[in-house]
């Protein structure tokens, strides 16, 4: 599986942006995508996940009311709306799929294939 991310830039605080993770090769229903971030000399942290039929999603607390996830299985395609942006969520955001045994729980690490990674800045 090939992950490639998409739809970061430079933005103002209080924008918005739309990422988008368009993925090629073998998917599976069970696949879970996420999205996780890593700030500069931050660890990487979860942002986001969603299962295939999208019938679940979680969400870091930070993001919650702001970003939302949801995907197009038709278009093999996972997206990252994010609304009311804040300088900390200044990152490089990377998607990612998780497939069965899920483990302790069914969004939390670790995934399986990672994307390159697409950055967002958000300034003050």
């Amino acid at each position: 599986v090939q992950l490639q991310a998409s739809g970061g830039g430079l933005v103002q605080a209080g924008d918005s942006l739309r990422l988008s993770c368009a993925t090629s090769g073998r998917t599976f229903s069970t696949d879970v995508m996420g999205w996780f971030r890593q700030a500069p000399g931050k660890e990487r942290e979860f942002v986001a996940a969603i299962t295939w039929s999208s019938s679940l999603t979680y969400y870091l607390d930070s993001v919650k009311g702001r970003f939302t996830i949801s995907r197009d299985n038709a278009k093999n395609t996972v997206y990252l709306q994010m609304n009311s942006l804040k300088p900390e969520d200044t990152a490089v955001y990377y998607c990612a799929v998780k497939r069965p045994p899920y483990g302790y729980s069914w969004y939390g690490g670790p995934y399986d294939y990672w994307g390159q990674g697409t950055l967002v800045t958000v300034s003050s």
